[in-house]
């Protein structure tokens, strides 16, 4: 086996540096837990953090345990089949192959090619990400492919392409952020959601310029206590509307950048035109935040952009909402107002949640884009794409249908009817999981690859062994626009493969068009090629640049030395200029519940990361948070005879959750928090609704309406099959 690597953390795009070293003695010969009791598997490497940008030699605690999934009890080795009794049995390699091909004819002989879809997913590697697309469109013929970034940065995407002709999560280096004397978080909990990030807020902090929206009063809130700076905490879906009152100060006591909105931007009358509705005083009534709070962030902003550099980032809180395009619009309309983007002291940008969620929508397995985040009805794109792959440029299927759209198609007479899932748990991430699982059973054919036997795969009538983290080669793109290199430290079990050999045999057995290896450095240099010329040009970029450690962010063409900072000359629009685009908040998103009902947001622990697939197999992750807490109000919680760790139903009409209340001032009263990392009844996507941002196609993840009751009797305990970890904890009410 190698003798370990330099690589990065498995998780979020904070892309934390460490080093993988083999374990003296890792246990490998050691017996399987006991069924009833959390699987503890020694890690075959040790972790430890190295130093880089982001991190600075830190990590959290998910990426500290990050190598103990390696070798669990619970992996999937094998291409596991499942029976007429629901069981799942082995089988070969060469009859699972054989079952998709003929799955996959034998649909788009009955329905059509879009009968066949693929999801895909942000923790792919470049690599893989690309290869999907190109998958999806030359062997599959599809043109239903999409994936799980659409839950994640899709508004922050849509904004930014509209505002700057260009989307790259930060413009510029995180440790430009050291140096600011302000930074404004919008709906974003970094302290749990990426912890090492936290350093590069405490200039600001210092200076009592952190400044966090949020209806929580979050870990990232609390560091705004003791002088640190302001925490804002507006009724949940209002948003957008306190970003239209600050926005309105900026403009009305003169606060503006006269200069730079001149010069570098379009559509300033029009925007001012739209924030006259929005004073303070009124704002307050919409949001619940103090007037002189939208004064007092709007003056900190303007003396920050003048004096010591100020920040305005946005998060998920912000975005996963049906107007969040326009939320993130208002957010780049009061950094433009500003003069922060593009500035050498300032800026703007937004948070990429998964691990290459910024790669991952770079490169075409999103339903509208090709490669090197090129737009799949541009005929100039297609035709460049198709010179790459060597094909006839009409062999390439226009754009598909995004996440949500694709996965309310499953299973219906025009939708699709065999599905392959890479990279994705939607059974547990999706909104709506009610309604998603009943699409995934009503397909005639489901194949998913993962590690672990996930909630997803669960439903699958084919489930596929790949490889993990430190058992392959690839790139990743992290929150910065840094590409960096994934290393193999680790030889994969026998019998687990690359999706990228996966794709390859498949393309072969389907007479596919053009060329698939599987080989990561192969596939990167065709990636260079098809991104050329591209928003995201990845083509001065090989992997012996990478492996010296130099620093690539892109657009870097061949013969530049990349583009750390962004929008330092022009934006990315043919002019030069950023677009203000007015906007204004919808009446659905700024809807009150009059009756009993509360606004269920939902959001991350620092124990568990996403869908919980892995770190709920981490006994150290499991054991801090066993199962899901209702995060409610004291005084909501007594006016519905609730206490402190009582049971609680939380309903609406989509489904039902049942949890552990646990009583804090830290939410409002009209508010509860749920986290979405766990399955089953404790499934907070249950209650989240399909409806859509109209431009991202981001679900509504942050302000469901529901119903909170106390239980009527205490749960029995569930388990997870294959690995005997407890859903719900074990103590008694």
């Amino acid at each position: 086996m190698p003798n370990g690597a330099d690589t990065h953390c498995p998780y979020c795009a904070l892309q934390c540096a460490m080093t993988l070293t083999p374990a003296p003695d890792h246990g490998a010969g050691a017996a399987p837990a006991p069924a009833a009791e959390p699987a503890k598997p020694t890690a075959p490497l040790d972790v430890s953090g190295r130093d880089f940008p982001t991190n600075r030699g830190g990590l959290c605690r998910k990426g500290w345990t990050s190598a103990s999934l390696l070798n669990h009890n619970g992996r999937v080795t094998e291409p596991l089949l499942k029976g007429s009794d629901g069981v799942h049995q082995p089988i070969s390699w060469e009859q699972a192959l054989a079952l998709i091909v003929a799955a996959v004819k034998d649909t788009q002989r009955q329905y059509g090619n879009d009968a066949v879809g693929v999801f895909g997913g942000g923790g792919l590697t470049n690599e893989k990400a690309y290869m999907l697309g190109k998958f999806a469109r030359l062997a599959l013929r599809t043109s239903r492919i999409d994936y799980n970034g659409r839950f994640c940065m899709s508004s922050a995407a849509a904004a930014g392409n509209r505002a700057f002709g260009v989307d790259r999560g930060l413009p510029f280096p995180v440790a430009d952020l050291d140096s600011a004397s302000v930074i404004l978080m919008l709906g974003s909990n970094v302290a749990e959601t990426m912890p090492p990030f936290v350093q590069h807020l405490q200039g600001a902090r210092d200076a009592g310029g952190l400044i966090v929206v949020d209806p929580r009063r979050s870990a990232t809130a609390a560091f705004t206590s003791d002088g640190g700076g302001l925490h804002l905490q507006p009724t949940p879906g209002t948003d957008l509307a306190l970003l239209l009152g600050i926005s309105h100060v900026v403009v009305h006591e003169g606060l503006v950048d006269s200069a730079f909105v001149e010069e570098k931007t379009s559509g300033y009358a029009s925007v001012v035109r739209s924030l006259n509705a929005f004073w303070p005083e009124r704002v307050q009534t919409i949001t619940g935040v103090p007037a002189n709070l939208i004064r007092e962030t709007a003056r900190r902003l303007a003396q920050g952009a003048r004096a010591g550099g100020s920040y305005i980032l946005s998060g998920r809180g912000v975005e996963q909402h049906v107007d969040g395009t326009d939320t993130a619009t208002a957010a780049i309309n009061l950094s433009l107002l500003l003069g922060l983007p593009g500035s050498a002291r300032s800026g703007y940008g937004t948070l990429t949640g998964q691990g290459n969620g910024q790669g991952g929508r770079e490169h075409g397995q999103k339903a509208d884009q090709l490669p090197g985040y090129r737009k799949i009805t541009d005929p100039a794109a297609r035709a460049h794409v198709a010179r790459v792959w060597g094909i006839d440029e009409s062999l390439i299927p226009g754009p598909g249908l995004p996440a949500v759209e694709l996965l309310k198609s499953l299973g219906k007479p025009d939708g699709v009817r065999c599905l392959l899932v890479h990279g994705a748990n939607v059974v547990v991430s999706a909104p709506d999981t009610n309604a998603v699982t009943a699409g995934l059973r009503a397909l005639d054919f489901l194949v998913v690859c993962d590690f672990f036997m996930s909630e997803t795969a669960l439903e699958a009538d084919l489930v596929l062994p790949v490889t993990q983290w430190a058992e392959e080669e690839g790139t990743l793109t992290n929150l910065e626009g840094r590409v960096i290199r994934r290393r193999r430290a680790l030889t994969p079990p026998p019998g687990v493969r690359s999706e990228l050999w996966l794709m390859a045999r498949l393309a072969e057995l389907l007479e596919a068009p053009s060329s698939f290896s599987d080989d990561p450095e192969t596939v990167f240099e065709e990636l260079r090629l098809a991104s050329a010329g591209g928003l995201a040009d990845y083509s001065g970029i090989d992997y012996a640049m990478l492996d010296r450690g130099e620093a690539a962010y892109w657009p870097y063409p061949v013969g530049s030395n990349g583009t750390p900072r962004l929008f330092t000359d022009a934006f990315g629009h043919p002019d030069g200029r950023a677009v203000m685009v007015p906007v204004k908040p919808s009446k659905r998103a700024s809807r009150s519940f009059a009756d009993d009902s509360l606004a269920l947001a939902t959001g991350r622990l620092l124990e568990h990361y996403q869908s919980g697939a892995q770190t709920r197999r981490v006994a150290e992750l499991l054991a801090a948070q066993p199962q899901v807490r209702l995060l409610i109000h004291p005084a909501t919680a007594a006016s519905r005879g609730i206490t402190d760790g009582d049971y609680a139903t939380v309903t609406n009409e989509r489904g039902e959750v049942l949890c552990r209340a646990e009583l804090s001032n830290a939410v409002r009263p009209d508010t509860v928090f749920l986290p979405f990392h766990f399955p089953g009844q404790e499934n907070a996507n249950r209650l989240t609704e399909g409806a859509t941002d109209p431009i991202s196609g981001m679900p509504e993840f942050k302000t469901s309406r529901v119903w909170v009751r106390r239980a009527a009797s205490t749960p029995v305990p569930a388990v997870l099959a294959d690995a005997g970890l407890p859903l719900h904890s074990k103590e008694a009410s």
